[in-house]
């Protein structure tokens, strides 16, 4: 597959990123009142809500293997959204961010050759946080390290779950599983504060996270390698820095400009060279996964 024809998907990376960049800036508003951990909840539950309206899945119809796959993929979701949010209500967004790519750095480096990018990237994630100034918060920057590991496992479980269903069907089993963790952790400190207003805040917020770039992602993930996605997600601590700088007034040093400089030029390098042919159609894909099948 030629570059050309990754060009979409890359642009679905580029797109999802934007989108997961904003929507955390905005749900720092909803921390003083329901805490990260009930803005996740209430994100996570309203995905649920709508990605089983959309893609109505007949779970009873797919394999067992394909909806423990997806399962597993709402356990890691649910982590991402926690851990993450927990992390950008200590740190700046995109030290945060620049901390959880450590996730999708380590699925770069599986690649066998392709250590060139990840090893680029590295050295503009170390420019973006700046570790050797020891002022960051020590709490902070381990929910971020725990977000990291759950994006990783994210990017190679979202990757299984593209090619073994067809349209959102994986997201429609995945999503409530995840809405289910997070229910655990959230809802008691979410659920005293709901009322109409904070039900429709949390409508909007799950349309930036997790409905649209989680949407993305898995038409990204159908075209391009896992190693690739992973080195192309290099660019998020470059959003994250004009996000925060936009929307939070949190303004980048000229360390971190050179950072970003040197995570786009990986980025662009990861998206040249990260194609991948497409894959086999399940068994049964058509006949028991796709929404519209009778």
């Amino acid at each position: 597959m030629t570059p050309a024809t990754s060009a979409p998907a890359v642009g679905y990376a580029l797109a999802s990123m934007l989108i997961i960049q904003v929507g955390a800036a905005v749900s720092t508003s909803l921390f003083a009142t329901i805490g990260p951990a009930g803005a996740s909840w209430l994100r996570l539950a309203w995905a649920a809500v709508i990605f089983v309206a959309i893609a109505r899945p007949k779970v009873w119809r797919m394999r067992p293997a394909d909806l423990g796959v997806a399962a597993v993929l709402g356990v890691v979701s649910a982590g991402i959204t926690l851990l993450f949010f927990e992390a950008v209500a200590r740190l700046p967004l995109a030290t945060a961010v620049a901390v959880e790519f450590l996730g999708p750095l380590a699925v770069g480096l599986l690649r066998p050759g392709g250590r060139t990018w990840p090893a680029l990237a590295f050295g503009g994630v170390l420019l973006v946080t700046q570790p050797w100034t020891g002022t960051a918060d020590l709490v902070g920057i381990a929910f971020a390290l725990g977000a990291a590991a759950c994006w990783g496992a994210y990017i190679l479980l979202t990757q299984r779950v593209a090619d073994r269903f067809s349209g959102l069907d994986g997201l429609a089993v995945s999503m409530p599983a995840a809405a289910l963790v997070a229910t655990f952790f959230g809802a008691p400190a979410a659920w005293p504060h709901l009322d109409w207003s904070l039900l429709l805040v949390g409508v909007g917020l799950a349309l930036l996270i997790p409905v649209l770039p989680y949407t993305l992602e898995l038409l990204a993930l159908r075209k391009l390698t896992t190693s690739a996605f992973g080195t192309l997600m290099s660019l998020e601590p470059a959003f994250a820095l004009v996000v925060g700088a936009v929307l939070l007034h949190q303004i980048p040093g000229a360390l971190q400009g050179a950072g970003i400089l040197l995570v786009t030029l990986a980025s662009f390098g990861a998206a040249r060279t990260g194609s991948r042919p497409a894959p086999a159609a399940p068994e049964l894909e058509v006949a028991v996964s796709s929404p519209r099948s009778s």
